[in-house]
C-alpha cells in the first residue's frame, strides 16, 4: 500500500471504483471505431503454443466453461459475440476486428483495476490482484481463441 487512506475511503473506493472501470472501460471499447482495432495485416501475434490449439483445449479445456463467460458489449449496443450468425466473410471479418476489441477491454481492465493496490493494504490488494485475473483472463483467453479458430475459417475459405 503506497497511498494511506482512511479505511471507509478504501472500502468506497474498491466496491464503487472496481465495477465503474469495468462498465467504463467496456462503454469505451465500444464507443471507440472498428478502426481503432481493425488490423489489414495477416501479422495476429498468437504464440505457438496458441496456434496450435494446445493451450486452448488441453491447459485450459475452454469448451467445458466459455460458455459461461458474459458479453457485456450489447450492454452497450455494441456486437454481440455469443453466437456467430454468419459465415459471410465480411461479417467473419468483423467478428475478428470485435474479438481484439474486447481483448483490449479486458487488458485495459486489468491493468486499471490492479492500481487499486495502490491504497489497498495487506491482504485486500492481493484479493484484488487474484480478482483483476479472475475476472479478465478467462475472457481474454476465450476471445484469443475465438479469433484464431475465425482466422482459421477465413484462411480455408481463402483457399478455395
Amino acid at each position: 500500500m503506497w497511498l494511506k487512506l482512511p479505511d471507509l475511503w478504501i472500502i468506497l473506493l474498491n466496491a464503487l471504483g472496481i465495477p465503474i472501470v469495468h462498465l467504463a472501460i467496456a462503454w469505451l471499447a465500444t464507443a471507440l471505431p472498428g478502426s481503432f482495432f481493425y488490423r489489414k495485416t495477416s501479422n495476429h501475434r498468437f504464440l505457438k503454443i496458441e496456434k496450435s490449439g494446445w493451450l486452448y483445449h488441453r491447459a485450459f479445456h475452454i469448451r467445458k466453461w466459455k460458455k459461461y463467460l458474459p458479453d457485456a458489449a450489447p450492454w452497450f449496443e455494441g456486437f454481440s459475440k455469443a453466437n456467430l450468425k454468419s459465415t459471410d466473410l465480411d461479417y467473419l471479418k468483423e467478428f475478428i476486428t470485435e474479438t481484439r476489441r474486447g481483448e483490449w477491454s479486458h487488458w485495459i481492465q486489468s491493468l486499471l483495476i490492479a492500481v487499486f493496490i495502490l491504497w489497498t493494504p495487506m491482504p485486500g490488494a492481493w484479493v484484488i490482484i487474484i480478482y483483476s485475473i479472475l475476472a479478465n483472463f478467462p475472457c481474454i483467453l476465450n476471445l484469443r481463441y475465438t479469433r484464431l479458430r475465425l482466422l482459421r475459417v477465413i484462411a480455408v475459405d481463402s483457399n478455395q
